[in-house]
């Protein structure tokens, strides 16, 4: 099982990211479950979303420990959370940020990504709200290679409320430009 984390602030598409993963997984023929964590319930606060991948049914339906993976949507919650909780070297912690990925100074697989310049060069969101989840995705799928570049924009077009092309080019666009810091 390959389980990940997703750490954002309420309105940033933390938890659309956890389903649209979901369906790119099961669009290649995998088990999948996705479901949220809210504290304070209002926009800005923090907010948790989980997805589990399997090639055999999951039972477990208990928040992620141990992730293989953490998706940090807005790098302001790296130090407000406790993001990097239960993660071991071997987990991929992909970040948005216009940093490199060894400035970030972890021990785990670390992969950054400049999805706000993205989001904004495709207009999703505005310079306030960029829509970065869309972007994510694409990012989550070079990094991990746990789902494939084409069922990643899939899934990203499917679930997209709108600006479906623009949000799918994202993605797209986030696949190409992730930095890998173990490539490095």
């Amino acid at each position: 099982m390959f389980e990940i984390r997703f750490h954002g602030r309420g309105g940033q598409g933390a938890v659309t990211a956890s389903k649209i993963l979901a369906l790119a997984a099961f669009k290649e023929g995998r088990y999948v479950i996705s479901f949220p964590f809210f504290g304070t319930e209002r926009r800005g606060a923090p907010v948790t979303a989980f997805t589990r991948i399997d090639d055999d049914p999951i039972r477990l339906k208990t928040q992620i420990y141990t992730p293989d993976a953490v998706v940090v949507l807005d790098s302001y919650v790296l130090g407000s959370a406790d993001v990097t909780g239960g993660m071991s070297e071997k987990s991929y912690f992909i970040v948005n940020t216009d940093r490199k990925p060894e400035e970030l100074g972890r021990n785990f697989r670390t992969a950054t990504v400049d999805a706000k310049s993205i989001a904004l060069e495709r207009k999703l969101g505005d310079r306030t709200n960029p829509i970065i989840n869309t972007a994510m995705i694409g990012a989550f799928a070079r990094s991990t290679g746990i789902v494939s570049r084409e069922s990643a924009i899939e899934a990203v077009r499917e679930l997209s409320p709108r600006k479906k092309d623009e949000n799918a080019e994202a993605a797209a666009d986030a696949y190409e430009s992730v930095r890998l810091g173990w490539l490095n």
